[in-house]
């Protein structure tokens, strides 16, 4: 039996093997911090929480302190950290922009939780993402 992809036919086994590869994906999520819950402007965090997952569950967590801001430094920064997705409140067009050319998810407008809860709702996509806090 042949699954169609658009591409090739591929075989079924095959593509159980592909959707189980998707399904156990590792993330690795970066929520800017202030006083322990989520900072509404993303460039002026006092720490980034970076919250390593599988495909269900929070594995780990570590506190990092950023960087000095400086525009534009942060999406390098938290990509050499092997980061896959940003939550935030606010972030500059700009940023948004130098996190997708990283290759990075960005997900704006979250509401003001702890991190791990934000991560869980992100895992269970029910992520509520309002509008982008930030202005420029």
């Amino acid at each position: 039996m042949y699954v169609e992809t658009g591409l090739r036919p591929v075989s079924t086994a095959f593509a159980i093997i592909i959707f189980k590869y998707i399904l156990n994906m590792k993330k690795r999520i970066a929520i800017p911090l202030e006083d322990g819950i989520l900072c509404s402007h993303f460039g002026h965090c006092q720490q980034f929480a970076i919250i390593d997952t599988d495909s269900t569950s929070v594995t780990g967590e570590t506190l990092v302190t950023p960087p000095p801001h400086e525009p534009g430094l942060l999406p390098g920064w938290l990509a050499e950290k092997g980061v896959t997705d940003v939550i935030a409140g606010g972030m500059g067009q700009r940023a948004i922009n130098l996190f997708n050319q990283q290759k990075i998810n960005v997900f704006v407008g979250a509401p003001i939780k702890k991190s791990k809860d934000l991560a869980i709702d992100l895992l269970n996509n029910t992520l509520s993402a309002g509008a982008n806090y930030c202005d420029h």
